[in-house]
């Protein structure tokens, strides 16, 4: 027997300063993919709205440099670089080398702050290669440089200034990181949100990686006067408004200050969106608890006290105000409390009752001061509850199936020999054809296949019951094991006999196939956006081409591939290079298909991932929506964008 080390003191691993982020960096940050790259300058940024929420900064630039690096201005008080009386360094070299050190926990300095975690700029230092921090403050300049969260050099005065605030510039480590391409869309919908979040802020984003034809940078500008409501209208820029103006309401109750914005509009889905200190709590909370309740209560009173629905032999519930809805709810809270999955639940009980009774009177008060609307949104909130009743029918059909056990599946569907739902995953494709082929080409054993007939339904201009009796929907709802609908919420999705957890969407790599891919999406997004949620939706990478010269042959997925490709196989000239184009998945053969597209040791898989589900929205709704010019708008503007991930 080996001898073992005496496990004692000696065996305690103590992780000094910042080496605790480098050695789990997950665990601040959330992941060393794209969304932990992006979050980065999210610490930085909170920092600088953190000076604008305390009333000290108009003005917030950021700069993606060519080498990936990041610059982040602010025209706030800039950061104290006087010496820090407990630690006997200056405070800024304490901010940027020691977790939760900072203004934002001092109560006198900021009443509330932004930041999920309060590990702020010092988590960015010691993810990053290089960090600069320049500070101006009190008519001189000051420097200090970090290298992976090491001081070089205590901080030192440069020059003097007639300019305030704080300039960091960071360059995330690839050491740790395994994407460090910044995304301007990524960054630019985050600002976006700030400015509606914060009026009064100028916000900006440039890319110096990419220049127009008269050698400008890419570049973004935000500005927002009204705050949530224009955010509202953004929101709602592609829907048709049944009601003129969007209904705005702010207040404080126990030192709590609460703003609501929402509309009403044609559409059959509820589309609410709630911060807190300026994150977004996609999983709710006591905040999104105290408005629906308030909502509800408000509108149902009104509704019978003006014999709106004396008519109406409908129970009317909780769901039906809410159909058609666009709201967002911003609160500011001293010490949120978070949890959930994902920590972004506010658990602050408080926090209820005062959006409750803020939204309660304001709410009440524009109904009685606008009857036109009131009876409008009464209106739409009746026709809701005949729809729900239609819709339940609907469902009781697809749920019908559901009990049934193996008869109970779709005739199409070949499903796999494999029962465990972490190792099983199914391909929706498009077409007989195709479907065919993925059958014969699969693994039996863990991939299931359902083939889909043509395009399916358009979610986003269809009620709800019309979606449900939809029979490609349906057939999706059976095989994947999923029903939906409760007492307390008739949309809430039920995954516990979820069958797959990889449901790959498969379609033909060209425009139509784009579509289809996109109206699935769609459905996933407004019915299972659970399924989103927990990363189990993905989007398969088919080829375009196949290159073949001789005996050698190779695959390529995109224009510049398939240039690169002939070269290598023919030269310059590219003589004698075969190139076939795939228009469809079903003019591969089984082997082919399997190869490129199905063999997990081979294949792409493109996870559909939401970073933002504000702006998901938007999007969906303009392109799948029925107003054409912001559709045209959006595609004119990113066509030169488009891209497929290979």
């Amino acid at each position: 027997m080996s001898e073992q080390k005496e496990y004692g003191a000696s065996s305690i691993q103590i992780l000094e300063g910042l080496e605790a982020v480098r050695k789990r960096p997950a665990m601040y940050i959330g992941d060393v993919g794209v969304k932990g790259l992006h979050h980065l300058v999210y610490e930085v940024v909170d920092n600088s709205i953190d000076e604008a929420m305390a009333g000290y900064c108009d003005t917030i630039d950021v700069f993606i440099h060519e080498n990936n690096s990041i610059t982040v201005k602010d025209n706030g008080r800039g950061i104290p670089v006087d010496l820090h009386e407990k630690e006997q360094r200056s405070a800024l070299e304490v901010v940027l080398t020691v977790l939760h050190a900072g203004g934002k926990f001092d109560k006198d300095s900021y009443k509330v702050s932004g930041g999920l975690h309060g590990v702020g700029v010092s988590c960015v230092n010691a993810l990053s290669t290089d960090l600069k921090a320049v500070v101006f403050r009190d008519g001189k300049q000051y420097q200090q440089e970090f290298k992976i969260g090491a001081p070089q050099y205590p901080v030192k005065e440069i020059g003097t200034t007639d300019i305030r605030g704080t300039h960091i510039t960071f360059k995330p480590d690839d050491s740790i990181f395994h994407e460090t391409t910044y995304q301007f869309s990524i960054l630019e919908s985050r600002l976006r949100e700030l400015s509606f979040l914060n009026k009064g802020i100028k916000i900006s984003l440039t890319d110096e990686r990419e220049k127009d034809e008269e050698g400008v940078f890419r570049r973004s500008e935000f500005y927002s006067e009204k705050g949530l409501i224009e955010f509202v209208e953004f929101l709602d820029e592609s829907r048709e408004k049944i009601i003129p103006a969007v209904i705005h309401m702010e207040g404080e109750r126990a030192g709590i200050p609460v703003e609501v914005a929402m509309h009403y509009n044609t559409t059959y889905t509820e589309n609410i969106f709630s911060y807190v200190n300026n994150i977004n709590t996609h999983e709710g909370g006591t905040h999104l608890a105290g408005f629906r309740r308030a909502l509800t209560r408000t509108l149902k009173k009104y509704a019978d006290e003006s014999g709106l629905l004396a008519k109406e032999k409908i129970e009317v519930a909780g769901d039906d105000f809410r159909e058609g809805l666009t709201a967002v709810i911003s609160v500011k809270v001293m010490e949120p409390q978070f949890e959930g999955q994902t920590k972004t639940k506010l658990g602050n009980n408080e926090v209820s009752g005062a959006v409750d009774q803020i939204v309660g009177e304001m709410l009440t008060n524009f109904l009685e001061e606008n009857p036109n609307d009131a009876k409008i949104i009464v209106q739409k909130v009746l026709l809701a509850a005949k729809a729900r009743v239609a819709a339940r029918k609907a469902r009781e059909m697809v749920q019908r199936k559901n009990v049934m056990s193996g008869a109970g599946l779709p005739g199409k569907l070949s499903d796999c020999s494999e029962t465990d739902p972490a190792i099983c995953e199914i391909f929706l494709v498009e077409g007989d054809s195709a479907g065919g082929t993925a059958k014969q080409g699969r693994d039996r054993a863990f991939q299931a296949i359902l083939p889909l007939r043509g395009k399916i339904l358009n979610v986003e201009k269809a009620m709800s019951y019309k979606v449900f009796e939809n029979e490609e929907i349906r057939n999706i709802y059976t095989a994947l094991g999923v029903s939906v609908g409760t007492e307390e919420d008739a949309k809430a999705l039920n995954t516990v006999k979820l069958r797959y957890h990889k449901i790959v969407i498969m379609c033909d790599a060209d425009v139509d196939g784009s579509h289809i891919a996109t109206l699935i999406l769609t459905f996933f997004f407004r019915y299972m956006k659970e399924l989103i949620e927990k990363g189990y939706i993905y989007i398969a990478a088919p080829p375009l081409y196949l290159l073949k010269k001789g005996s050698k042959q190779q695959y390529a997925w995109n224009e510049q591939q398939r240039e690169l490709i002939a070269r290598e196989l023919g030269g310059e000239s590219e003589s004698g290079v075969g190139v076939q184009r795939y228009k469809g998945l079903g003019e591969m053969n089984a082997e082919q298909l399997w190869d490129t597209t199905m063999n997990p040791s081979n294949r792409t898989l493109r996870r559909v991932t939401i970073d933002s589900a504000a702006e998901a929205d938007r999007v969906f709704s303009m392109l799948m929506g029925d107003d054409v010019p912001p559709r045209r708008e959006f595609i004119e503007k990113n066509a030169k964008y488009a891209k497929i991930d290979v």
